[in-house]
C-alpha cells in the first residue's frame, strides 16, 4: 500500500487528537469533544502517551487509522498552516478531515482492488473511479467541506462489490454469505469462511479460532475482541489494520502481506 495511505503523524497536526470527540468509556479514559486538543496531544502535535495508550486507557486509539488523510489536510489543503498557527482555519480544518478521511478509504479500497488479478474486467473502470478519487481529495477546503461524500461512496462500491465477486469466485464451492449478519459472541470456531461475504458483519467477540476466512470480504466488519487466533486470513478482501488491532489474535495468526501483527496479541 503507497505511504500516502497510511497515517504519517510527523506531518499531520494532530488532527485526529483534536477534530474527533470521543467519550469515556472502556476505550477512552476521559471525555472529550470536537475541537479540543487531547490532553495527551504535545506541542509537535505529537501524541505524549503513544507507546502505552492502552495501559493508559485509550485502547480507542490504537484502532483508528486516517489512512493518510491527516497529513493531506495538513500538508495540501492546509498548506502546512497549523490551526494553531491560525485559529480562524481551526473549524474549517475540522470538518474537512473526516470528508478527507472517507475519501482516502476509498483510495485505499480502489487500490488494493487494482492490484488484484482476478478483477481485471473491472480495473479500467478501478483506475477511472481512483483517479476522480485523487482529484477530489486536491479540491480547497471549501469544496471538500461541501462534498456530498456519502454520494462519492455510492459510486465507487458498486465496483467494489464487482471486485469482491470476481475474487471470491476463485476460493471454489459455494461461498457463503454473512454480509451484515448479526454475529456478535458467536461461535465460530473452525469455521470454513472461505470466500465468504462478510461485508458489513458484527463480529464483536466472535469466537473464530482457527477458522478460515482466506479470500473472504471483511469491508466494513467489526471485529472488535473477535478471537481470531489461529485463524486464516490470507488474502481476506478489504481488511484494515485497524481491524486487526480491534481484535485479538496470537503468532498461528495468519495476516496477508503487508500487514502488521498488533503487540497486544498473545504470544504463544
Amino acid at each position: 500500500m503507497p505511504e500516502t495511505l497510511r497515517g504519517d503523524c510527523a506531518n499531520c497536526f494532530g488532527l485526529c487528537c483534536v477534530a474527533l470527540p470521543f467519550a469515556k468509556s472502556a476505550d477512552f479514559a476521559v471525555n472529550k469533544s470536537s475541537g479540543e486538543p487531547c490532553r495527551n496531544l504535545q506541542e509537535d502535535f505529537r501524541c505524549g502517551i503513544h507507546t502505552r495508550l492502552r495501559p493508559s486507557g485509550f485502547s480507542g486509539c490504537t484502532v483508528y487509522d486516517c489512512f493518510g488523510a491527516g497529513q493531506k489536510v495538513s500538508q495540501v489543503t492546509f498548506h502546512g498552516v497549523s490551526w494553531r498557527e491560525a485559529p480562524e482555519t481551526s473549524r474549517q480544518m475540522y470538518e474537512v478531515f473526516p470528508v478527507m478521511r472517507q475519501l482516502h478509504e476509498l483510495l485505499r479500497y480502489l487500490t488494493e482492488a487494482l492490484a488484484l488479478p482476478a478483477a481485471r474486467p473491472v480495473h479500467a473502470e478501478l483506475r477511472r473511479s481512483l483517479a476522480r478519487v485523487e482529484q477530489l481529495t486536491e479540491g480547497s477546503a471549501d469544496a471538500l467541506e461541501k462534498l456530498d461524500v456519502a454520494a462519492v461512496r455510492g459510486e465507487v462500491n458498486p465496483l467494489l462489490l464487482k471486485t469482491s465477486a470476481l475474487v471470491r469466485a476463485t476460493a471454489g464451492g459455494r461461498a457463503k454469505s454473512r454480509r451484515g449478519a448479526d454475529l456478535i459472541g458467536a461461535r465460530l470456531r473452525g469455521a470454513e469462511l472461505r470466500g465468504a461475504d462478510l461485508r458489513g458483519a458484527l463480529l464483536i467477540a466472535a469466537d473464530l479460532t482457527g477458522a478460515d476466512l482466506s479470500l473472504a470480504d471483511l469491508i466494513g466488519a467489526d471485529l472488535r475482541d473477535a478471537d481470531l487466533s489461529g485463524a486464516n486470513l490470507t488474502g481476506a478482501l478489504f481488511l484494515t489494520q485497524p481491524q486487526l488491532n480491534a481484535a485479538r489474535g496470537d503468532d498461528a495468526t495468519r495476516l496477508p502481506e503487508g500487514f502488521e501483527r498488533p503487540t497486544h496479541w498473545a504470544r504463544p
